[in-house]
């Protein structure tokens, strides 16, 4: 299995384990068939919305498509340096595209039975400015790190440069992505399931 597939391979597993078929997650994430085939096989990269739906229809948390044996204590990342990379195509690209504009590398893979998602993210601006805003349960709070993001929150926009920090309901229709070229930012994600 190829480190682009984990997530693929991890839904497929998940959903076999829950003996599920690839209809019914589909049903149950609001998601076409075609989006469930696609991911599992790898021959797309997601973005995050529909994986966080896919992560609730199943029961998980986000982070348990990075999830290998997690620890039960303390889990350490030395210098923000995860090999544990999950790669979104975001809205900018579409839900269907085979590109990566958000590389989130997980600090918390690791550690078990977590509430948060603690991700450094790179962030790389799309041609495409039509973005469409989604929501989802939960809360994020970002803060970027270098480079300039905007954030779409509801019929608001925020312009966030290093330092600067934002803290939202997930619930409000929103989307990021990056204003400059070489943008990187900590985020924190809480989804409840």
């Amino acid at each position: 299995m190829s480190e682009e597939n984990k997530v693929g391979a991890k839904i497929r597993q998940l959903r076999e384990d829950r003996q599920m078929s690839v209809e019914e997650l589909a049903d149950a994430s609001y998601s076409s068939v075609e989006l469930i085939e696609d991911l599992e096989s790898g021959a797309l990269v997601p973005s995050l919305t529909p994986l966080l739906k896919i992560a609730r229809a199943l029961g998980v948390r986000l982070g348990t498509f990075l999830d290998d044996a997690p620890h039960s204590g303390p889990f350490m990342v030395k210098s923000g340096k995860s090999d544990n990379i999950i790669r979104f195509s975001g809205q900018g690209l579409g839900e269907h595209s085979n590109k990566s504009a958000l590389e989130f590398y997980s600090l918390a893979y690791g550690k078990g039975d977590r509430h948060m998602e603690p991700f450094l993210i790179d962030i790389h601006p799309t041609e495409n400015q039509d973005y469409q805003l989604a929501s989802h349960e939960g809360e994020e709070f970002l803060y970027v790190i270098q480079g300039k993001i905007e954030v779409l929150y509801g019929q608001e926009s925020y312009l966030l440069e290093a330092e600067d920090s934002i803290y939202y309901d997930s619930v409000v229709p929103h989307h990021v992505h990056a204003k400059e070229k070489d943008s990187k930012m900590l985020a924190v994600v809480y989804t409840p399931f």
